[in-house]
Protein backbone atom coordinates (compact mmCIF):
# COMPACT_ATOMS: atom_id res chain seq x y z
CA UNK A 1 0.00 0.00 0.00
CA UNK A 2 1.36 3.74 -1.01
CA UNK A 3 2.04 6.22 1.92
CA UNK A 4 0.56 9.31 0.48
CA UNK A 5 2.61 11.14 3.08
CA UNK A 6 6.25 9.66 1.79
CA UNK A 7 9.04 11.80 2.38
CA UNK A 8 11.95 10.38 1.06
CA UNK A 9 14.42 12.89 -1.31
CA UNK A 10 13.79 13.81 -4.45
CA UNK A 11 16.29 14.37 -7.55
CA UNK A 12 17.57 17.53 -8.02
CA UNK A 13 16.01 19.27 -10.52
CA UNK A 14 19.16 21.88 -11.31
CA UNK A 15 16.84 24.73 -11.23
CA UNK A 16 17.17 27.20 -7.94
CA UNK A 17 14.52 29.69 -6.60
CA UNK A 18 15.98 33.39 -7.92
CA UNK A 19 16.62 35.30 -5.24
CA UNK A 20 14.81 38.46 -5.10
CA UNK A 21 18.14 40.53 -5.62
CA UNK A 22 18.96 38.73 -9.09
CA UNK A 23 15.08 38.99 -10.25
CA UNK A 24 15.75 42.85 -9.50
CA UNK A 25 18.87 42.96 -11.12
CA UNK A 26 17.40 40.93 -14.17
CA UNK A 27 14.34 43.78 -14.19
CA UNK A 28 16.53 46.46 -14.25
CA UNK A 29 19.08 44.42 -17.11
CA UNK A 30 15.94 44.29 -19.09
CA UNK A 31 14.74 47.57 -18.91
CA UNK A 32 18.51 49.13 -19.56
CA UNK A 33 18.71 47.23 -22.68
CA UNK A 34 14.79 47.96 -24.03
CA UNK A 35 16.34 52.11 -23.44
CA UNK A 36 19.20 50.96 -25.36
CA UNK A 37 17.53 49.70 -28.50
CA UNK A 38 14.93 52.27 -28.55
CA UNK A 39 17.80 54.76 -28.33
CA UNK A 40 19.17 53.29 -31.30
CA UNK A 41 16.12 52.64 -33.11
CA UNK A 42 15.53 56.64 -32.76
CA UNK A 43 18.63 57.87 -33.69
CA UNK A 44 18.32 56.09 -36.75
CA UNK A 45 14.60 57.19 -37.29
CA UNK A 46 16.48 60.71 -37.27
CA UNK A 47 18.58 59.74 -39.95
CA UNK A 48 15.96 58.10 -42.69
CA UNK A 49 12.63 59.75 -41.25
CA UNK A 50 13.50 63.39 -43.09
CA UNK A 51 14.18 61.79 -46.12
CA UNK A 52 11.37 59.10 -46.30
CA UNK A 53 8.67 61.51 -45.15
CA UNK A 54 9.91 64.44 -46.93
CA UNK A 55 9.58 66.83 -43.68
CA UNK A 56 9.83 70.30 -43.68
CA UNK A 57 11.74 71.45 -47.19
CA UNK A 58 14.91 73.15 -46.46
CA UNK A 59 15.56 76.15 -48.81
CA UNK A 60 19.04 75.47 -49.98
CA UNK A 61 21.45 77.73 -51.12
CA UNK A 62 21.68 79.43 -55.17
CA UNK A 63 22.14 76.70 -57.52
CA UNK A 64 21.55 73.78 -55.81
CA UNK A 65 20.96 70.38 -57.48
CA UNK A 66 17.36 69.06 -56.66
CA UNK A 67 17.07 67.39 -53.29
CA UNK A 68 18.25 63.90 -53.46
CA UNK A 69 21.04 65.11 -56.27
CA UNK A 70 22.32 67.03 -53.68
CA UNK A 71 22.41 65.27 -50.65
CA UNK A 72 24.27 63.08 -52.07
CA UNK A 73 26.61 65.60 -53.61
CA UNK A 74 27.37 67.87 -50.75
CA UNK A 75 30.49 66.74 -48.85
CA UNK A 76 29.41 69.39 -45.99
CA UNK A 77 32.74 71.35 -46.12
CA UNK A 78 31.15 74.51 -45.08
CA UNK A 79 32.77 76.47 -48.10
CA UNK A 80 29.49 78.23 -48.79
CA UNK A 81 29.33 79.14 -44.98
CA UNK A 82 32.50 80.88 -44.78
CA UNK A 83 32.32 82.81 -47.93
CA UNK A 84 28.34 84.29 -47.71
CA UNK A 85 28.57 87.86 -46.70
CA UNK A 86 25.04 88.28 -44.77
CA UNK A 87 25.78 84.79 -43.49
CA UNK A 88 22.67 83.08 -44.80
CA UNK A 89 23.83 80.03 -45.19
CA UNK A 90 24.05 77.73 -41.95
CA UNK A 91 24.32 74.09 -41.98
CA UNK A 92 21.92 71.11 -40.51
CA UNK A 93 21.73 69.81 -36.85
CA UNK A 94 20.55 66.07 -35.61
CA UNK A 95 16.62 66.63 -36.02
CA UNK A 96 17.52 66.93 -40.87
CA UNK A 97 18.79 63.10 -40.63
CA UNK A 98 20.42 62.65 -43.85
CA UNK A 99 20.97 66.22 -44.20
CA UNK A 100 22.99 67.14 -41.18
CA UNK A 101 26.04 69.11 -41.81
CA UNK A 102 24.17 70.16 -45.10
CA UNK A 103 23.68 73.94 -46.02
CA UNK A 104 20.49 75.64 -46.07
CA UNK A 105 18.74 79.00 -45.73
CA UNK A 106 16.12 80.37 -43.03
CA UNK A 107 14.68 83.24 -44.73
CA UNK A 108 12.93 84.80 -42.24
CA UNK A 109 16.02 85.34 -39.89
CA UNK A 110 18.41 85.76 -42.53
CA UNK A 111 17.96 85.96 -46.72
CA UNK A 112 20.09 85.51 -49.20
CA UNK A 113 19.90 89.45 -50.84
CA UNK A 114 23.13 88.35 -52.98
CA UNK A 115 25.46 90.87 -51.44
CA UNK A 116 28.40 89.29 -52.91
CA UNK A 117 27.40 89.78 -56.61
CA UNK A 118 28.73 86.73 -58.09
CA UNK A 119 27.32 84.32 -55.96
CA UNK A 120 30.73 83.17 -54.34
CA UNK A 121 28.56 80.35 -52.70
CA UNK A 122 28.31 78.62 -56.20
CA UNK A 123 32.01 79.65 -56.68
CA UNK A 124 33.23 77.96 -53.83
CA UNK A 125 31.62 75.13 -54.05
CA UNK A 126 34.11 72.31 -55.01
CA UNK A 127 31.78 69.46 -55.60
CA UNK A 128 29.02 70.78 -58.19
CA UNK A 129 26.53 70.78 -55.29
CA UNK A 130 25.87 74.63 -55.90
CA UNK A 131 25.99 74.78 -59.60
CA UNK A 132 25.51 77.57 -62.04
CA UNK A 133 23.87 75.17 -64.75
CA UNK A 134 23.21 71.79 -64.06
CA UNK A 135 25.47 68.81 -66.27
CA UNK A 136 23.68 67.23 -69.46
CA UNK A 137 22.78 64.06 -67.26
CA UNK A 138 20.55 65.28 -64.58
CA UNK A 139 17.12 66.08 -65.32
CA UNK A 140 15.50 69.83 -65.11
CA UNK A 141 12.10 69.72 -63.69
CA UNK A 142 9.24 71.63 -65.18
CA UNK A 143 9.23 74.81 -64.19
CA UNK A 144 12.68 75.23 -62.04
CA UNK A 145 14.31 77.21 -64.95
CA UNK A 146 14.57 81.07 -64.95
CA UNK A 147 12.61 82.60 -67.64
CA UNK A 148 15.92 84.05 -68.50
CA UNK A 149 19.24 85.34 -66.97
CA UNK A 150 18.08 87.42 -63.30
CA UNK A 151 19.38 90.77 -63.49
CA UNK A 152 20.31 92.03 -59.85
CA UNK A 153 19.35 95.57 -58.82
CA UNK A 154 22.61 95.87 -57.53
CA UNK A 155 24.50 95.95 -60.23
CA UNK A 156 21.80 97.76 -63.01
CA UNK A 157 24.38 100.16 -64.30
CA UNK A 158 27.14 97.86 -64.46
CA UNK A 159 27.91 96.07 -68.31
CA UNK A 160 26.82 92.99 -67.01
CA UNK A 161 23.84 93.23 -64.89
CA UNK A 162 22.81 89.77 -64.78
CA UNK A 163 23.53 86.80 -62.33
CA UNK A 164 24.03 83.56 -64.31
CA UNK A 165 21.39 81.49 -62.27
CA UNK A 166 19.50 78.81 -64.47
CA UNK A 167 17.02 77.57 -62.22
CA UNK A 168 15.19 79.14 -58.72
CA UNK A 169 15.76 77.55 -55.15
CA UNK A 170 12.42 78.30 -54.53
CA UNK A 171 9.19 80.31 -54.80
CA UNK A 172 7.70 83.48 -53.23
CA UNK A 173 3.63 83.36 -51.95
CA UNK A 174 1.42 85.37 -50.37
CA UNK A 175 0.58 83.01 -48.07
CA UNK A 176 -1.46 85.56 -45.55
CA UNK A 177 -2.93 88.08 -47.39
CA UNK A 178 -5.29 89.31 -44.56
CA UNK A 179 -1.72 90.38 -42.84
CA UNK A 180 -0.60 92.00 -45.80
CA UNK A 181 -0.09 95.35 -44.87
CA UNK A 182 -0.27 96.52 -49.05
CA UNK A 183 -3.70 94.39 -48.84
CA UNK A 184 -5.16 96.26 -45.90
CA UNK A 185 -4.23 99.80 -47.59
CA UNK A 186 -1.49 100.97 -44.55
CA UNK A 187 1.53 102.18 -44.61
CA UNK A 188 5.13 101.74 -42.83
CA UNK A 189 7.39 103.62 -40.60
CA UNK A 190 10.19 102.33 -38.92
CA UNK A 191 12.52 99.18 -38.91
CA UNK A 192 11.18 96.38 -41.01
CA UNK A 193 11.77 94.27 -38.47
CA UNK A 194 12.14 95.95 -35.07
CA UNK A 195 15.11 96.83 -33.37
CA UNK A 196 16.37 94.02 -32.11
CA UNK A 197 16.27 92.01 -35.23
CA UNK A 198 19.51 90.60 -36.38
CA UNK A 199 19.07 90.02 -40.48
CA UNK A 200 21.17 91.94 -42.19
CA UNK A 201 20.99 93.98 -46.38
CA UNK A 202 22.99 95.56 -48.50
CA UNK A 203 21.63 98.90 -49.53
CA UNK A 204 22.49 100.87 -52.89
CA UNK A 205 21.83 104.17 -50.64
CA UNK A 206 24.22 103.64 -47.98
CA UNK A 207 27.24 101.43 -48.89
CA UNK A 208 26.34 98.58 -51.96
CA UNK A 209 29.55 96.69 -50.68
CA UNK A 210 28.91 96.52 -47.00
CA UNK A 211 25.47 95.37 -45.73
CA UNK A 212 24.29 96.58 -42.75
CA UNK A 213 21.42 95.50 -40.10
CA UNK A 214 17.89 96.03 -41.11
CA UNK A 215 17.56 97.39 -37.41
CA UNK A 216 19.41 100.67 -38.73
CA UNK A 217 17.83 101.27 -41.95
CA UNK A 218 13.99 102.72 -41.13
CA UNK A 219 11.24 102.89 -43.25
CA UNK A 220 8.94 105.41 -44.34
CA UNK A 221 6.20 104.38 -46.60
CA UNK A 222 2.63 105.54 -46.94
CA UNK A 223 1.84 102.26 -48.21
CA UNK A 224 3.48 99.43 -47.68
CA UNK A 225 6.04 97.87 -50.18
CA UNK A 226 9.14 96.41 -49.04
CA UNK A 227 8.58 93.62 -50.77
CA UNK A 228 9.11 94.77 -53.86
CA UNK A 229 11.10 97.15 -53.30
CA UNK A 230 13.91 95.75 -51.43
CA UNK A 231 13.47 92.56 -53.76
CA UNK A 232 17.68 92.28 -55.06
CA UNK A 233 16.24 90.72 -58.36
CA UNK A 234 14.65 92.97 -60.78
CA UNK A 235 10.93 91.77 -62.28
CA UNK A 236 10.39 89.13 -59.63
CA UNK A 237 7.65 90.80 -57.45
CA UNK A 238 5.11 93.86 -58.71
CA UNK A 239 2.17 95.56 -56.58
CA UNK A 240 -0.94 95.48 -58.30
CA UNK A 241 -3.58 97.75 -57.44
CA UNK A 242 -6.65 95.69 -55.83
CA UNK A 243 -10.26 97.66 -55.67
CA UNK A 244 -11.76 99.02 -52.35
CA UNK A 245 -14.90 99.96 -51.10
CA UNK A 246 -14.01 102.80 -48.64
CA UNK A 247 -11.67 104.46 -50.97
CA UNK A 248 -8.14 104.12 -49.62
CA UNK A 249 -5.35 102.46 -51.95
CA UNK A 250 -4.67 98.95 -51.51
CA UNK A 251 -1.72 96.72 -53.25
CA UNK A 252 -1.43 93.20 -53.46
CA UNK A 253 1.64 91.94 -53.80
CA UNK A 254 2.36 89.28 -56.94
CA UNK A 255 4.95 87.22 -57.64
CA UNK A 256 6.28 86.93 -61.31
CA UNK A 257 8.31 83.88 -63.52
CA UNK A 258 11.73 85.85 -62.36
CA UNK A 259 11.88 85.27 -58.61
CA UNK A 260 14.84 83.02 -57.38
CA UNK A 261 13.33 82.33 -54.34
CA UNK A 262 16.16 84.13 -52.12
CA UNK A 263 13.95 84.81 -49.53
CA UNK A 264 14.33 88.80 -48.85
CA UNK A 265 10.69 89.27 -49.22
CA UNK A 266 10.05 87.28 -46.77
CA UNK A 267 12.88 88.19 -44.36
CA UNK A 268 11.64 92.18 -44.75
CA UNK A 269 8.04 91.45 -44.35
CA UNK A 270 6.43 93.73 -41.10
CA UNK A 271 4.00 91.14 -40.76
CA UNK A 272 4.38 88.74 -38.00
CA UNK A 273 4.73 85.93 -39.07
CA UNK A 274 5.17 86.83 -42.50
CA UNK A 275 2.64 87.87 -44.90
CA UNK A 276 5.10 86.53 -47.96
CA UNK A 277 6.96 82.82 -47.60
CA UNK A 278 9.08 81.29 -49.65
CA UNK A 279 8.31 77.73 -50.52
CA UNK A 280 11.51 75.78 -50.70
CA UNK A 281 12.22 73.64 -54.42
CA UNK A 282 8.79 75.19 -55.42
CA UNK A 283 8.48 75.34 -59.35
CA UNK A 284 6.68 78.04 -61.73
CA UNK A 285 3.15 77.27 -62.30
CA UNK A 286 2.26 81.03 -63.27
CA UNK A 287 0.58 83.97 -61.50
CA UNK A 288 -1.75 83.09 -58.45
Amino acid sequence: MSDDSDTRPRPATGKRPQSAHRAQQARREFIRTAVLSCGMIGAGLLGFLPVVQAGDKRLRPPGALDEKDFLSSCIKCGQCVQVCPVQAIRLGDLTDGFGIGVPFIEARDQACDFSCDAVQCILACPTGALTYEKPAFLPVREGAPLEHAPTLKAKAQDPEPTINLAERIGLARLARPEACLAMQGKGFSGPARGTTFEGEMRYMDVDRWQPIPIADHPYERTLCDLCVTECPIADAIRLEEVPSQDGTRRARPVVQEQCVGCGVCEMICPAEPAAIVIEARKTWEGES
